[in-house]
């Protein structure tokens, strides 16, 4: 089978696509053939030297989310059934042919997604769902802010709070206002036109995925005792000086969430939003692009339909 991995850390000319022996599910797991991998900002970090820091040894296979049929059960494994479309997270190998993954950290494919669309969800879902529900506590009434609302992690996070009664306002470049306005935004502010935390006051929850100055200045348009999840930056005591909560949130594998988000895409009220779909064999081109930082939705490699 094929695998994407890396041998050192560098940039995309350490990547290479490379024959390897096909696992076998150990007690616990599922062997998956996949069908596509959603890319995302933390493969060409892992890439770039993450890796190293994040504890993980080389040589390391690429992809972190995936969606495919399930060939092989492991022992004690009974919740699937061979042939089942299954998606989720995996902690390393979705880009390849097949791929071992936990059974309890999978979920059944939304029956009305095909495989490229189902692959936009696991990581990009389960970060904006574990940040403004699980950190944040967002409910229905709620004013919340998202300081990128177009990528693959925002534009599910507006569908998301939509679907659950808030009030959203959402900060992206003029080029995306039609596209994030789509999505259900009730209001749109272009931060290439003013600074955005001029134009929004009194928000409950600010979703960050920006980091940086964007962080700092989002501070600004929270109300007093609002919250703020971010899932890029560091805290270190701005919350005080403003008179709000702030946390960082690290996304972690959940079925449960995923189940959640399965009944909002075949309920009609979440869609997931597929910038770029490339072939397997142009994985370096598919990290440039996410690197790149400018992609409307997600990026998805097709691997094997």
């Amino acid at each position: 089978m094929k695998a994407a991995i890396i041998n050192d850390y560098g940039n995309n000319e350490v990547v290479r696509i490379v024959d390897i022996e096909r696992p076998e599910p150990k007690a616990g797991e599922i062997l998956v053939k996949v069908h596509a991998a959603g890319v995302n900002p933390i493969d060409w970090k892992i890439r770039s030297g993450a890796g190293q820091r994040l504890g993980m040894t080389l040589p390391i296979h690429m992809g972190g989310e995936l969606v495919g049929t399930i060939e092989k059960l492991g022992a004690d494994v009974n919740s699937f059934a061979p042939g089942e479309a299954i998606f989720g997270m995996v902690h390393t190998g979705a880009f390849a042919e097949y791929a071992i993954v936990k059974a309890a950290d999978m979920a059944r494919k939304p029956s009305n997604l095909n495989f490229v669309q189902a692959a936009a969800l696991p990581l990009a879902g389960s970060t904006a769902w574990q940040a403004i529900f699980d950190e944040a506590g967002l409910t229905g009434g709620q004013r919340l802010l998202i300081t990128n609302s177009s990528g693959g992690v925002g534009s599910l996070a507006v569908q998301f709070a939509k679907a659950n009664g808030a009030h959203v306002t959402a900060v992206a470049s003029a080029r995306n206002e039609e596209f994030v306005s789509s999505l259900g935004a009730d209001d749109f502010i272009d931060y290439t036109s003013q600074p955005f935390e001029q134009a929004a006051r009194d928000m409950d929850v600010v979703f960050d995925t920006m980091g940086g100055s964007t962080f700092q200045r989002a501070f600004q348009t929270l109300r007093k005792g609002g919250f703020m999840v971010t899932v890029v930056a560091f805290p270190d005591g701005e919350a005080e000086r403003y008179g709000v909560g702030v946390t960082r949130s690290f996304t972690l594998p959940s079925a449960r969430n995923l189940t959640s988000i399965k009944e909002l895409v075949e309920a009609g009220k979440v869609t997931p939003h597929v910038d770029t779909v490339l072939p397997f064999e142009e994985v370096k081109q598919a990290l440039a692009l996410s690197e790149a930082g400018r992609a409307r939705g997600k990026i998805v490699l097709n691997i094997g339909m």
